[in-house]
């Protein structure tokens, strides 16, 4: 393919497919993230892969629907990157990265150059991305790219048989290239014999467990009822959402030495350099052993002296002991109580807010 230009930063390549790229995109396709994100055929084959290389690619490049570069970094294949001619200027963006260049920020680069190309050589004013629901990695490279995050298009895409929901965003050539907006991480911290990780598909079993508890039921009135993997798996993509979209983290707590989930804490509500609130709920199996005041005690020390807020609040059913000995414990002081302010299972009941500016915590911590 003679038509196909060469496009380097130095670090990543793009250029067009050759022969000997059929092994790289075969062990692609055998990835399940790959076979679970993308429409390749299942199973994959090394003729589906040659079919790809040496006629689906080339076949884009003569009609003009679609421009895809091999993507080649230390002079091996790592992916494809494409724009899809979508006429009036228009085009959509698709990228697949082999397992061995994920999270290198490889892929971020070559997209780089492919949209520099698009913008600048092919004349494109605006560029979409599409990807299903759920596919987190595209989304969080989409955001970095700077597309706008537009919504969710209800069963919009074909897979596997089924029309399923989509995400989609959209940049456009004149547009500032940075993230809108923020995208909160999830570090892992060290608490005084217990570790605070982001959730996993795997705690799924704990979180059915701990939700179902009648007295994490009672407290937390807008827990679904009943409680079953389905509604875990929502919590997990709730989670997922807010970190997206800047709004909230949540951590599991877990046990060092099993790394069993005891209980999970959470801040949200966040304005930086403000204030944020925390909340959290305990496993049945961690109750009375000082877990939540200590994992508490992390996130705490977290607000106040990696993320720079001034102020931390928590609150709590008036009659939550526990929840309010926990609060208390972390130094935080009520400051006052609303009247039917929270919702518990029961109905609506007195809720007491509680609050420690940065300067009273720095105080408490030096006595």
């Amino acid at each position: 393919m003679d038509s196909v230009p060469t496009l380097t930063d130095g670090t990543v390549t793009l250029r067009a497919h050759r022969e000997d790229d059929v092994q790289g995109c075969f062990e692609q396709c055998q990835d399940p993230e790959t076979q679970r994100w993308t429409t390749v055929p299942v199973p994959y084959s090394r003729d589906d892969a040659r079919h790809f290389v040496t006629e689906v690619v080339r076949d884009g490049w003569d009609d003009g629907s679609s421009w895809a570069f091999a993507l080649e970094t230390d002079g091996s294949f790592g992916g494809t990157v494409e724009l899809r001619d979508e006429g009036h200027g228009r085009a959509e963006i698709a990228f697949g990265a082999h397992p061995r260049v994920r999270g290198t920020g490889t892929v971020e680069r070559a997209c780089g150059l492919l949209l520099d190309w698009g913008f600048g050589t092919r004349g494109v004013h605006t560029v979409v991305w599409r990807a299903y629901v759920g596919n987190w990695a595209s989304r969080r490279l989409a955001w970095r790219l700077g597309f706008s995050f537009d919504g969710t298009l209800r069963r919009y895409l074909h897979h596997r048989g089924e029309l399923v929901d989509t995400w989609v965003g959209t940049l456009l050539a004149g547009d500032d290239r940075k993230p809108h907006g923020r995208w909160l991480d999830v570090p892992v911290l060290e608490a005084d014999g217990l570790r605070l990780r982001p959730w996993r598909d795997s705690d799924v079993p704990r979180i059915v467990e701990a939700c179902s508890d009648e007295r994490t039921q009672q407290w937390l009135g807008s827990m679904p009822f009943p409680y079953d993997e389905s509604e875990a798996r929502a919590y997990l993509e709730h989670l997922r959402e807010n970190r997206a979209t800047g709004r909230s983290v949540g951590w599991a707590v877990v046990d060092p030495e099993d790394d069993l989930a005891l209980g999970s804490v959470s801040f949200f509500d966040y304005m930086p350099e403000v204030e944020l609130e925390i909340g959290f709920w305990t496993h049945p199996d961690a109750r009375g052993r000082g877990v939540m005041t200590r994992a508490m005690a992390r996130v705490v020390a977290y607000a106040f002296e990696d993320l720079g807020v001034r102020r931390v609040m928590a609150g709590a059913a008036a009659d939550n002991a526990a929840s309010r000995h926990v609060i208390e414990a972390n130094g935080l002081t009520a400051w006052g109580t609303e009247r039917l302010g929270t919702g518990i299972r029961t109905g609506r009941t007195d809720c007491v807010f509680y609050d420690v500016l940065v300067e009273e915590w720095r105080r408490s911590r030096h006595r």
